[in-house]
């Protein structure tokens, strides 16, 4: 099991850690642009060609978007309850109690514990996600929503693509499926680099309020991610992917919108730090139970 374990974590510590020394040792990393490039092209492209190249029928595809909408839905009643109850600001800090990592995380560990199958289950929790985050998400952080910005994403699209081809049964033609292949192989990498880069450069700021806010947010993960699993009835890759993906720390999109409207940007960016160094810490357990 050790050996399972470590297989499943190398891949993503050691990608972490190159961009973590890479800026540590001043190297320049520019993340604005490389984000646009995962957000656009790379994402859009990996989820194109997992779901046209993985066998996922149309009921277990809905149970999953069903089951990730229900797990969205109970971290925002319980993370405002909780802070409600603590008298912590919901507008600043709910989101990174709602949004997890599930892309520069989640999607890794979800194809390294269970495959292409797993990955293709994880792609579906990571795009109801987005739809919900650059939605609601950005509406809440906002203040206001806008459909033009929504719209903008490709991976809508892309999503839109692919189950046009799964459905009617059609042949992905062989340049689209190699071209959508090759940059979407860009994701992963460039996402768990991202991921170190964003641990040399971001701040903590409040430790105790942070360390507290962290375990809330990986706790009610693992809880809110197993309550789901045993109500849908899910077994097997299902359920692993989807405890998992909703055990992850906190995005580093939360810090992107805190940035843009002065949502307490630099509290934000401590969650980030702590809660990713917090489950380091925790993943070898969550992997062994989901197993």
């Amino acid at each position: 099991m050790f050996v399972e374990l470590f297989t499943i974590l190398a891949p993503v510590i050691i990608c972490a850690l190159i961009g973590y020394i890479w800026t540590r040792r001043g190297h320049s990393f520019d993340v604005e642009h490389v984000t646009l490039l995962v957000t656009y092209i790379g994402t859009p492209c990996l989820v194109f060609t997992t779901l046209t190249n993985v066998e996922i029928d149309l009921d277990t595809f809905s149970e999953m978007a069903i089951a990730t909408a229900t797990t969205l839905t109970l971290f925002t009643v319980l993370g405002a309850m909780v802070l409600r109850l603590f008298a912590v600001n919901l507008q600043n800090f709910l989101p990174p109690m709602v949004w997890a990592n599930m892309g520069n995380m989640g999607l890794p560990l979800c194809l390294f514990a269970f495959g292409p199958e797993g990955l293709a289950l994880a792609i579906t929790y990571f795009s109801v996600n987005l739809v919900l985050l650059f939605s609601f998400g950005v509406a809440f952080s906002a203040g206001a929503f806008s459909l033009k910005n929504f719209l903008c994403m490709p991976f809508v699209y892309a999503v839109g693509a692919a189950l046009a081809f799964t459905l009617s049964d059609t042949q992905v033609p062989r340049w689209l499926a190699s071209t959508t292949d090759l940059l979407g192989g860009l994701t992963i990498p460039l996402m768990l680099i991202m991921l170190g880069v964003s641990l040399a450069t971001l701040r903590i700021t409040g430790l105790k309020s942070t360390m507290a806010l962290s375990a809330l947010r990986l706790g009610m993960g693992f809880v809110v991610g197993w309550g789901v699993a045993y109500a849908f009835g899910f077994e097997g890759v299902a359920r692993g992917v989807l405890i998992l993906q909703a055990s992850m720390p906190v995005a580093v999109y939360n810090y992107l919108f805190a940035m843009q409207y002065n949502r307490a940007s630099d509290e934000v960016a401590g969650l980030i730090v702590v809660s990713t160094i917090m489950s380091f810490i925790t993943l070898p357990l969550l992997l062994w139970y989901v197993l």
